[in-house]
């Protein structure tokens, strides 16, 4: 009992660790080496329960898909939604349909944010523009602004050249 307690140290787990150990041993050593504990996780930071009233909503709106971002007056985001992550695949990102499903997820986000407000921003040449704004006011929005924010190149890059036929 008189015997001091010393800290155990960490055995490496190569090879040269079981050297001089009989072979039953070095199998069971193996068998530990082979049960590692996972690493510790990344504390997630808890969402901050903002209460905003006022935001803008960013709709962007390709041929392949739709994209809807809403925020607060400084730019960060409160919530967005994508038609893929709306769970459309393929060449259906890109219909109207999958564009008032987005917005109506963003929006629905963002309402438990407390907005009540909306400054809409549409970007892009996609066929789900006006169904996400639709969608965005039926909601609940009230829509004090829509914008259109595309942008238009001013006479853009140079052409190819001509065809020689």
């Amino acid at each position: 009992m008189s015997e001091e307690k010393k800290p155990e140290q960490k055995k490496p787990s190569s090879a040269k660790a079981t050297e001089g150990k009989p072979a039953e041993a070095k199998a069971e050593g193996k068998a530990e080496g082979a049960k590692t504990k996972p690493a510790d996780k990344p504390v997630k930071k808890k969402k901050v329960q903002r209460d905003v009233s006022f935001a803008r909503a960013y709709v962007q709106c390709t041929f392949n898909n739709t994209i809807v971002s809403i925020t607060d007056d400084h730019g960060g985001v409160i919530s967005w939604a994508s038609a893929g992550s709306a769970g459309f695949k393929g060449t259906k990102k890109g219909t109207p349909f999958a564009a008032q499903v987005t917005a109506e997820k963003a929006a629905n986000k963002a309402k438990e944010m407390g907005v009540r407000q909306v400054m809409v921003f549409v970007r892009g040449p996609g066929s789900g523009r006006e169904t996400a704004i639709r969608a965005l006011q039926s909601s609940g929005f009230s829509i004090s602004l829509i914008r259109d924010v595309t942008p238009i190149p001013h006479n853009g890059c140079r052409p190819p050249k001509p065809r020689r036929v």
